[in-house]
């Protein structure tokens, strides 16, 4: 057995610690543990809403921007109400006025909100406000998401699962589910319910006319 020591600093061919075979080399430092510094994330995909992200991921909002706020939402609503009904009743005193009710025992005095009856005088203006409240709701939320009242309180209407603008289909099915209920059976009843769920609903705060749509309310700039 030879005893001869290799030269200094230079491994011996046959040290198995010392001798890597190449292709287990180290990988050169780059300030990365792989050798190559990690890939560039994607670009910012503002997603659907615009509003940052791309819309389905685990969180149900994500991507999204705010949902509105449940008081605007019924300050919007309500300024939309006075722009239709304001006219309507002024058009119809002529012709008697279009918002005397009695309750179902004929008394002018209102005793029970939820059992109420209308003469046919009424009930021709209830369905004719109800044209006009179903169209106007249709035409606006088809046309960019927003009534007047929305404009103005900065929200819209977006389609639930891609955030685009309601189709004239679902416009429609939107305004008859809020306003049928509300004009021509159960007023007080249907208003009270929408705004409970306006905010308890999770995690979309759907009324049941975005329940329907399948939409939901959200802000913009």
């Amino acid at each position: 057995m030879s005893n001869d020591q290799p030269p200094p600093g230079q491994p011996p061919e046959d040290d198995p610690f010392r001798k890597q075979p190449p292709g287990d080399q180290p990988p050169p430092s780059s300030g990365s543990p792989y050798g190559s510094a990690p890939p560039p994330p994607p670009p910012y995909d503002p997603g659907p809403y615009g509003g940052g992200g791309p819309y389905g991921g685990a969180d149900p909002l994500a991507g999204m921007p705010p949902l509105a706020e449940p008081g605007k939402r019924i300050l919007a609503r309500l300024i939309d109400f006075l722009i239709i009904s304001i006219p309507l009743y002024l058009i119809s005193l002529p012709w008697g006025g279009a918002v005397e009710v009695s309750d179902s025992n004929g008394n002018d005095d209102v005793s029970d909100v939820f059992a109420q009856t209308y003469s046919g005088h009424q009930l021709l203006w209830s369905l004719i406000g109800l044209v006009c409240y179903v169209a106007y709701d249709t035409y606006f939320t088809h046309k960019d998401g927003r009534t007047l009242g929305k404009r103005l309180l900065k929200m819209r209407v977006a389609m639930l699962n891609d955030g685009r603008v309601p189709d004239t289909g679902a416009a429609f099915l939107r305004a008859v589910v809020l306003w049928l209920p509300a004009l021509l059976c159960c007023p007080c009843l249907w208003w009270l319910i929408n705004i409970v769920l306006m905010f308890t609903d999770k995690p979309y705060r759907q009324g049941l006319q975005d329940k329907a749509a399948k939409t939901v309310v959200v802000t913009v700039n």
